[in-house]
């Protein structure tokens, strides 16, 4: 009887040592399996985007992708540069000539001290912040003090020069030591004018450049504009970067969604009446995508905006007020190093 019993507990323990390794081989199997369709999926999701029916999502892959030093290669990996400037072409800012009719701003004589915040969160693709200055004789520009060698971060460049509130200005276009195009933010591209000094200028004599200007009066300028006409006109603080959103109170044409992709946006913007709004979307994170340039342009417009200006994006994107970050920032890092901010002091 004991034997048996022996051999029946031997039995059952094998069962179940059976049991538990078909039970891992089952776990292993639906986790290979699953491992496999993500892979595969991975694999054949861009030929599916890009070679089928779906326009709008293709073309949007593509400028997300173009428009990122760093992703090029999403595109390039699938398609030739003619199909990618094809698609490029269908989503497209115009140019235009127009800048900014001073006579249509209405300087208040009367400074209002005032700043005021909102948060967009009615969108359900991206979260926005935005910042409304009332006296835009506040709102300089900043740069980093090691112009030409090395870039700071936003909040940085504010608490060098003791202002309040900021938000990451021009782009740049300095490589990094790893070859990774994020660049060490220390060499702007086009004009830096603050305090009414021409900081820096890599553009020859008399050429044009999309830009933002203030004059003394707190008009900001938008559009094409030389050295020699900033100028002329008594601007005190410029920064060139584009394309502009808003002139005259009209939104500037554009072709489907701008042909910048999806991602996260920095602008800036003025009011009838003097006031200046610096506008941040967030994007690239899970709860926010981001926003593609004809959204940012229908935002700025929607806050009240009769002359705005798109400025660097991306992992650039940040807004500083009152000692801290308010938005969420996509570089990794935290906050990126960039050669100019908007700064409100």
């Amino acid at each position: 009887m004991n034997t048996n019993k022996n051999i029946n507990n031997k039995l059952k323990s094998k069962l179940k040592k059976g049991k538990k390794k078909a039970k891992r081989f089952s776990t292993l199997t639906v986790v290979s399996f699953f491992i496999f369709e993500l892979l595969f999926t991975a694999c054949i999701f861009p030929f599916i985007l890009l070679y089928g029916p779906f326009e709008n999502a293709k073309s949007t892959y593509v400028g997300a992708a173009m428009t990122s030093m760093n992703h090029q290669y999403l595109a390039k990996w699938f398609l030739s540069d003619e199909k990618i400037a094809k698609i490029m072409g269908q989503n497209s800012t115009e140019t235009t000539d127009e800048t900014t009719n001073t006579a249509q701003i209405d300087i208040p004589k009367v400074k209002d001290e005032t700043i005021e915040y909102y948060k967009i969160t009615d969108n359900p693709k991206y979260t926005g912040h935005y910042l409304v200055i009332k006296d835009s004789t506040r709102v300089k520009i900043g740069y980093t003090s090691k112009l030409k060698e090395e870039g700071e971060t936003t909040s940085q460049i504010a608490e060098n020069n003791d202002a309040i509130a900021a938000i990451n200005g021009g782009g740049f276009t300095d490589k990094s030591s790893n070859q990774d195009w994020t660049g060490t933010g220390g060499l702007p591209i086009g004009i830096i004018m603050s305090g009414g000094k021409v900081v820096y200028n890599d553009l020859e004599k008399d050429k044009e450049t999309d830009l933002l200007a203030i004059n003394k009066e707190g008009v900001m300028l938008v559009g094409k504009y030389s050295i020699e006409k900033l100028q002329e006109l008594g601007a005190q603080e410029a920064l060139s970067f584009g394309p502009s959103l808003v002139i005259n109170g009209k939104m500037t044409p554009m072709s489907g969604d701008g042909g910048w992709g999806i991602a996260p946006r920095t602008v800036i913007g003025q009011s009838k009446d003097g006031a200046i709004i610096l506008l941040a979307i967030d994007g690239r994170g899970a709860s926010s995508l981001g926003a593609t340039l004809k959204e940012a342009q229908e935002v700025i417009y929607k806050l009240g905006a009769v002359n705005a200006m798109n400025l660097d994006g991306g992992k650039s994107t940040t807004m500083y007020y009152d000692g801290e970050i308010i938005n969420t920032p996509s570089f990794s890092m935290g906050e990126r190093s960039i050669p100019t901010a908007i700064i409100v002091k």
